[in-house]
């Protein structure tokens, strides 16, 4: 005998809400699953044919109904469930967090949650609350390194003194260049960010060449100058400092930059003889963070270059050139605010 139930009077915020539910890949699969029970229902449908629709018995679509009536969409969310976790003794406790911060099997790199319940016998629920009491993270890794550039204390109190304490009427600039930014071109058009889906691009892509950017982080203002090149030469690299010269023509030039090889050619040497007004402060070997453009260029990835389809070359380097003007209509300095002692202690590996 079919089902006459009444259909469901839905408002459109209600209904609008439900099908979010319905569609959103982050939405729990039995809350999707009962709310296009109840877009069913509105439909008029009877509880068979619902049930037979959605995979539920006629008892349980009868359940689902009466939870909406009752309490709306958050009626039909999960509800807690009834227990408590069980209790791991103190001495378990002590293991598991012994065996956290020994090595894992042969292997494996870390350990999981379930790995190590595995090893104990308890749930990995249970591991993951202990490590949480803990402050325990196996899953993550961070990187460090340290200099042992012989001058590096030396050089970290020139930079970082340019940074605080800049001279008096002189412009200082923050220097590099990022090189081998490649032009990649999606292979099939970029599905644009809709209620619920996030945008979408494919995994594969055609490369269409390389381009060089050379950029100066004016400190005081935030201003970047930037210029693209196809090379990556201590000619290019000459190129731009002269350029940067003139556009601060009769001012007093500081300019942080690393140690890469273009930065020291012999005709880079010579310009830097005749032009007394533009000085060099070099960060230490291995320390290029230092350099504040550097934080300017993982922007630039993120923000500009990483999630963009560029069918050739010169389309990049016009993307990025809007991506420069864009930037100066309002720039940020980078304020600089860890003492160089600080620096030292942590990044300076000293002799034994």
């Amino acid at each position: 005998m079919a089902n006459h139930a009444q259909p469901l009077a839905l408002g459109q915020a209600d209904s609008e809400e439900l099908q979010h539910l319905q569609r959103s890949p982050s939405t729990p699969a039995g809350l999707s699953r009962r709310a296009r029970a109840v877009l069913l229902m509105a439909e008029a449908r009877a509880g068979t044919e619902i049930a037979r629709l959605t995979g539920y018995t006629p008892v349980q679509v009868s359940r689902i109904r009466r939870r909406f009536a009752e309490s709306g969409i958050e009626g039909l969310r999960d509800r807690p469930r009834s227990g408590r976790p069980a209790r791991i003794t103190e001495a378990k406790g002590a293991r598991i967090v012994a065996l956290t911060l020994k090595p894992p099997p042969k292997g494996l790199s870390h350990w999981s949650t379930r790995e190590l319940a595995e090893r104990v016998g308890v749930s990995h629920m249970s591991v993951h609350r202990l490590w949480q009491a803990h402050a325990l993270q196996p899953h993550r890794l961070e990187t460090f390194k340290f200099t042992t550039d012989p001058h590096a204390e030396e050089k970290i109190r020139d930079v970082v003194g340019l940074y605080l304490h800049p001279p008096t009427n002189a412009v200082v600039l923050s220097m590099d260049e990022k090189t081998q930014i490649q032009a990649l071109d999606r292979t099939q058009p970029l599905l644009p960010l809709r209620p619920g889906i996030p945008a979408r691009q494919t995994h594969d892509y055609r490369r269409h060449g390389l381009t060089s950017l050379y950029a100066a982080l004016e400190i005081a203002s935030g201003t970047v100058h930037g210029e693209c090149s196809e090379r990556h030469t201590g000619a290019d690299f000459l190129r731009f400092l002269k350029g940067l010269n003139r556009r601060y023509r009769g001012r007093e030039l500081h300019v942080v930059l690393d140690n890469s090889s273009t930065h020291s050619t012999p005709d880079v040497k010579a310009w830097l003889e005749a032009h007394p007004n533009v000085h060099f402060h070099f960060t230490p070997t291995g320390a290029s963070w230092l350099n504040l453009i550097e934080a300017w260029f993982g922007i630039l990835t993120r923000k500009s270059v990483r999630r963009g389809s560029f069918p050739s070359v010169k389309a990049l380097v016009r993307h990025i050139e809007h991506y420069i003007d864009h930037w100066n209509e309002n720039p940020t300095p980078f304020v600089w605010t860890k003492a160089p002692a600080d620096i030292i202690r942590k990044a300076v590996r000293r002799g034994r």
